[in-house]
């Protein structure tokens, strides 16, 4: 008898099911298509965008192979035509290479262009930093100390990365513009910091012997 109402409980679990599948089966296929889509959309962008990757990766070889080859106007020009169309993680490398081949011709230009990237939010705290550095080193003849100051003083903080040539940065500044002070200031910085590389160092050791000596209170 158990037998039995097995069967018929099986039976109507069958037919429950069957229901079920009349009635809602279009939705599960409708889920399954659109779960089979998006992966396969999914995938193609990945695959679109690891091409685009590789072509911008190609491209941008062959701009730094142009600059090599001392092709300035050309290497800019295939910089400043990636800093454009490649992908986000090559367009401001692209911008700061593109930036470095302008100096040799208009360093004022190379200036603006390394002040837009440094004023680029998208670009990362750390381009942004390299940015301003790369400006700074192009003034570094010509400007006043306050507009070194202003650009680099940010960077020269304990734990920037680019702090140890901010600080020679700003040394050199100073001096150049008669704050003997100021220079020293800088100077010291650099001598207290353990992790200085040793040719800044002594670079820094040469340019304090430059420094009159400090008067005697």
């Amino acid at each position: 008898m158990s037998e039995l109402f097995d069967e018929v409980d099986e039976e109507v679990r069958r037919e429950q099911l069957k229901k079920l599948w009349d009635k809602y089966s279009i939705y599960f296929i409708a889920l399954m298509v659109l779960i089979v889509a998006a992966v396969g959309g999914w995938r193609g962008y990945q695959y679109l965008e690891a091409q685009k990757a590789a072509e911008a990766g190609a491209a941008f070889e062959k701009a730094v192979e142009l600059s090599e080859q001392n092709k300035h106007a050309e290497a800019e020009a295939a910089f400043t035509e990636l800093a454009v169309k490649a992908p986000r993680g090559y367009r401001t490398l692209a911008r700061l290479r593109a930036a470095a081949e302008a100096a040799a011709r208009d360093p004022k230009a190379a200036v603006k262009m390394y002040d837009d990237i440094a004023a680029d939010s998208s670009a990362g705290a750390e381009l942004q930093a390299l940015a301003k550095l790369r400006a700074g080193g192009l003034l570094i003849d010509t400007a006043a100390y306050a507009d070194i100051q202003q650009r680099l003083e940010a960077s020269a903080a304990a734990g920037s990365t680019f702090r140890h040539s901010a600080r020679e940065m700003l040394a050199l500044s100073a001096w150049r513009n008669g704050d003997a002070a100021t220079a020293r200031k800088w100077l010291d910085a650099i001598a207290e910091d353990g992790e200085t590389p040793p040719g800044l160092r002594s670079r820094a050791e040469a340019l304090q012997a430059l420094l009159p000596p400090v008067a005697k209170s």
